[in-house]
């Protein structure tokens, strides 16, 4: 291999590598939210990922059954995700008021354990509704290939990496300018003394799920154009994957979040080059282990937040 096409395979990956580090960005985010305000880590998030991933799934198909005869594809994307993002978002919000909310005084413990079975809930509901059985996310538009200097890529996979980026830039302008992400903010710096100031925490925390599950369901339906395999297990990994992303870059660190799921992307991309495939999860956490080490609170963590929320 000459060193054009040394050049060309690695940017060939990084272009892999800024799909999946998409998903883990996007999911992450929400798992970094919710601890940035609450102090807890939400451990049904991946499995909200998953359900809102069928949300889509079911969205799609009942569009593309009632409009794909005289409606252009990228239109049914746009339909698909705006309406799973809003009934995504209020199952965040049921999350919130049913399973945290109760908990809200005890131990991180306790609402650890509920997020687990939350997320158990939701496993074993997709299985009784739906069964076992794998499903094929439809396709929501045609996907088109194209070679740019040696380097394939599809419109799929721009499509998934800008939606991303887009995705976060808006989340980061919405938690800068508005006065609902100024108060997030303010929550996240002290959780104890910003409701004394008169803002409200009933508000604040189902909104905060709100947003990190409307985000968790676009992921699903970007996976699902990605990789169109449906299962009810599929958040396990993916969520807990988003989950050390979110650890990586600094608990409540949205920035980070982002910055170590794209990371973990590289890293996981970029192993499988030079290793089995079979040790990639390995290596990669070996060295997200070994990043931990020398910066304990992640890239963007900060010391009061250290101190105060263990």
């Amino acid at each position: 291999m000459d060193l054009l096409e040394l050049f060309q395979y690695i940017l060939q990956n990084l272009i892999n590598a800024l799909q999946r580090g998409s998903f883990y960005a996007v999911i992450s985010i929400g798992y970094s939210m919710v601890y940035g305000v609450l102090m807890l880590f939400n451990f049904a998030h991946g499995d909200i990922f998953m359900v809102g991933t069928y949300i889509g799934f079911a969205i799609a198909t009942l569009f593309l059954a009632l409009f794909s005869s005289f409606l252009p594809g990228w239109i049914i994307f746009i339909g698909t995700v705006v309406i799973t993002m809003f009934l995504a978002s209020w199952i965040g919000v049921f999350v919130e008021v049913a399973g945290y909310r109760p908990l809200r005084a005890a131990p991180r413990a306790s609402a650890a354990i509920t997020g687990l079975m939350i997320g158990i809930i939701f496993e074993t509901g997709i299985l009784i509704m739906l069964g076992a059985k794998r499903l094929s996310f439809p396709p929501l538009m045609e996907s088109v290939a194209y070679k740019v200097g040696g380097i394939y890529f599809t419109n799929v996979k721009v499509m998934i990496i800008i939606i991303s980026l887009l995705l976060m830039l808006v989340l980061h302008t919405f938690i800068q300018k508005t006065k609902w992400g100024m108060a997030m903010r303010a929550m996240s710096y002290d959780f104890l003394a910003v409701p004394l100031m008169g803002v409200s925490i009933n508000i604040i925390a189902p909104l905060t799920f709100a947003v990190g599950a409307g985000l968790a369901s676009v992921a699903g339906i970007l996976y699902g154009q990605a990789y169109p395999i449906l299962d009810p297990y599929m958040g396990v990994l993916i969520g807990w994957k988003a989950f050390v992303a979110a650890i990586l870059g600094g608990r409540g660190s949205i920035k980070g979040a982002a910055m170590a799921g794209y990371l973990l992307g590289f890293i996981e991309i970029f192993v499988a080059i030079i290793f089995p495939s079979t040790l990639r999860d390995l290596i990669a956490y070996s060295i997200v282990l070994l990043i931990l080490t020398y910066r304990p609170r992640g890239f963007f963590g900060m010391e009061h937040s250290t101190k105060l929320r263990l």
